[in-house]
């Protein structure tokens, strides 16, 4: 199981949002350059980036500094946030992502979300699936779809698509620990897809219980940022799955 960093970006700068409200921002001052590259040092083969200016704007913003991660790094990175046509995403290709981190385009245009799909092939898409309870949110969570998620996990899985992140909203920047039964539950109908818990972890016996379940991959943001989760834990961690 890998241990995925998330780096929200606004203004160039790294951030968090509670519950997704941009009001509620808060900033942390490490260089993302360096701070990926101390993170490469310390084992991690992934990274997650979300562009909240491209959320909010519709179009890739940060696209300059993902070139730069991805030109001085070796990190794995996926990449969301304003990704709403063929062009968005040739853009972000081109910068350096290796996977789409995608959620609203296959919840709302689902044809639309297929097409992208026969184009650059279901491997490099990373499907993102908000919800609260068991629906789907999507538009950085303001809009509640009434859309299921296993029926949504079954739909897009069907495009040969196995790269899902499931994040449950309540839980995101709490660090009130991940929502253990809904991976279960995830993990129980489809076992063929690689699930990334993201949400609500706050210390390190939260991976190994992620891990045990069979979670693929874990993206943690506010408990580093917040110190819950030290660089050191990194290598420890990475060195005892070699």
């Amino acid at each position: 199981m890998q241990i995925v960093p998330a780096f929200d970006l606004m203004d160039g700068r790294l951030v968090r949002l509670r519950q997704g409200d941009f009001g509620q921002k808060t900033e942390y001052p490490a260089d993302p350059l360096e701070l990926a590259r101390e993170m490469e040092a310390a084992g991690i083969k992934r990274l997650h980036i979300v562009d909240l200016d491209g959320a909010r704007d519709g179009r890739p913003v940060h696209l300059p500094l993902l070139a730069k991660i991805a030109g001085h790094t070796r990190l794995t990175i996926d990449y969301g946030g304003g990704l709403r046509s063929m062009a968005a995403l040739r853009q972000v290709w081109d910068a350096g992502a290796a996977l789409f981190s995608v959620g609203s385009v296959a919840v709302k245009a689902p044809d639309e979300f297929r097409a992208w799909v026969e184009r650059f092939g279901p491997e490099k898409f990373l499907v993102g699936a908000d919800v609260r309870g068991k629906q789907l949110a999507v538009h950085g969570w303001t809009e509640q779809t009434g859309l299921d998620l296993f029926e949504f996990l079954s739909r897009v899985n069907a495009l040969g698509v196995t790269q899902f992140s499931v994040t449950d909203i309540a839980r995101d920047g709490e660090l009130t620990g991940p929502s253990m039964d809904l991976y279960k539950e995830v993990r129980l109908r489809f076992p063929e897809i690689e699930l990334t818990a993201s949400g609500g972890i706050s210390k390190t016996a939260d991976f190994e219980a992620l891990r045990e379940i069979g979670c693929a991959s874990v993206i943690v943001g506010k408990a580093f940022f917040e110190g819950l989760i030290p660089m050191k834990f990194f290598s420890v961690y990475t060195k005892s799955l070699t």
